[in-house]
């Protein structure tokens, strides 16, 4: 996977009342007050060098990225090691199938109790359970145990911990009252969830074609035990623990805040879009006998939205967030027709690498924008939880993405499937048309 302010378009100023008195910038554990002013001493630099002006914050974030890359690697690295040693794709696909139902199920809870005791406490042992699983995998394949081991120590991998949102959770800590540099941070958190996305396929693939199979799902693991052991070290940049939610409370649940259930069925269309893209490129490819390239135009899409990104989440954030959040989706929508046009009029893997670059584009800003509401639906304490729920609405999605993608190049071909993600982001553009502006009906009710 808030502590947010008002949905309403905020100021980009920071609130600072000069009663309070002067407080240490350097100090970590000064209010955001202090860390707004200190931001302020390097107006003339760009906002991400500003972003790291925050005590701590550089430290957090280089552990958080260790960390992160492992999630593009573990499954290339499963289903390579897999395949190669039982010679079965379905089973490799079934295996990693079952550990990302596992992950939907178990990531909510384990969040949950992050928000409940802190993140050092609870997503180291979640993690070192998580990495014990995948040895236990590379184990079982090596030595050619039943198939039922497999996807048993794949379903206990589902216990890592969303590191992705503890890292935007301790922005929205840290950024508190500050929308501008709170829209800098998760724009920068998307671009780093995209660069790891495009860099962990591609050492994963390298490292078990160049060195040996379990290779890759080695490396991978001692990557995010190190990233999170270095991230958790850093104990003055994390969110205080909120303890246990009183039962009776109808706001304890981010699932029961006003607006968030259909936000996350937005998020399931969102990534319907990502699984069905990945599945019909890498068809398209191997029917032009260029299935080595498939993950080097992959990375091209994933790039594009890196950098949009970045640009994103340097310019002023104007107007209110759900028109920005519609704008995304419209645009998402548009640019997704890009590949069908390419696939189709051309038949070339070179024009359809360009159009992967611009339809990737588009996908930053909407997950900023999503994501950003995200933060200002969920109730106090619950931020790890909401964001996970929202990143499970999106595997989710990807799943079913990948399946109707797959059925209709079986089917259709993979010129056809293209249909299937521009189908998914009009859903996704749809839905968020018909499901107005939940941040503002929450503020409504006193919910926000």
């Amino acid at each position: 996977m808030p502590q947010a302010p008002s949905p309403q378009a905020p100021s980009d100023a920071p609130d600072i009342s000069p009663s309070a008195g002067p407080a240490d910038p350097t100090d970590p554990t000064a209010p955001a007050a202090s860390h707004t002013a200190l931001r302020d001493r390097g107006a003339r630099r760009n906002p991400y060098a500003r972003l790291f002006t925050v005590p701590g914050a550089l430290a957090f974030t280089v552990g958080n990225l260790i960390a992160r890359l492992p999630m593009g690697m573990f499954s290339v690295s499963a289903v390579t090691m897999i395949a190669g040693s039982r010679g079965s794709y379905a089973l490799a696909g079934a295996v990693t199938a079952t550990g990302l139902a596992a992950t939907a199920l178990v990531a909510p809870w384990t969040a949950r109790l992050v928000d409940r005791h802190g993140q050092a406490r609870v997503a180291v042992p979640a993690t070192a359970f998580a990495v014990l699983g995948s040895l236990s995998l590379l184990l079982c394949v090596r030595y050619g145990a039943p198939d039922w081991t497999l996807f048993a120590s794949y379903a206990a991998t589902a216990t890592v911990p969303n590191t992705g949102g503890m890292s935007r959770a301790r922005w929205a800590h840290l950024l508190k009252g500050d929308a501008r540099a709170l829209h800098t941070a998760n724009s920068f958190e998307q671009a780093a969830d995209e660069l790891c996305f495009m860099l962990g396929p591609v050492l994963a693939a390298f490292l078990c074609g160049a060195l040996f199979p379990e290779a890759g799902t080695l490396v991978a693991a001692a990557l995010l035990l190190t990233g999170v052991l270095l991230f958790a070290a850093q104990r003055t940049t994390e969110p205080p623990p909120h303890g246990r939610t009183d039962p009776a409370s109808k706001t304890g649940s981010p699932l029961r805040a006003r607006g968030m259930p259909a936000l996350l069925v937005v998020f399931l269309a969102t990534g319907a879009v990502f699984g069905a893209m990945e599945v019909v490129t890498l068809a398209y490819a191997d029917e032009r006998g260029h299935k080595t390239a498939a993950g080097l135009v992959l990375a091209l899409q994933a790039a594009g939205s890196c950098a949009a990104g970045l640009v994103f989440g340097a310019v002023r954030p104007r107007g209110p967030l759900h028109r920005r959040r519609l704008l995304c989706a419209a645009a998402m929508a548009a640019l997704m027709c890009l590949p069908l046009l390419a696939a189709a009029a051309t038949g070339s893997l070179v024009v359809l690498a360009g159009a992967l670059l611009c339809a990737g584009m588009a996908t930053a800003p909407t997950m900023v924008t999503a994501m950003t509401l995200v933060q200002k639906l969920t109730p106090e304490g619950r931020t790890n939880e909401g964001m996970t729920l929202a990143v499970t609405g999106l595997l989710g999605g990807i799943a079913c993405g990948a399946a109707a993608s797959g059925w209709t190049v079986e089917h259709l071909g993979a010129t056809t499937g293209y249909a299937v993600p521009v189908a998914a982001a009009g859903c996704a553009l749809l839905l968020t048309l018909l499901g107005g502006d939940p941040a503002k009906e929450a503020v409504s009710t006193g919910r926000a």
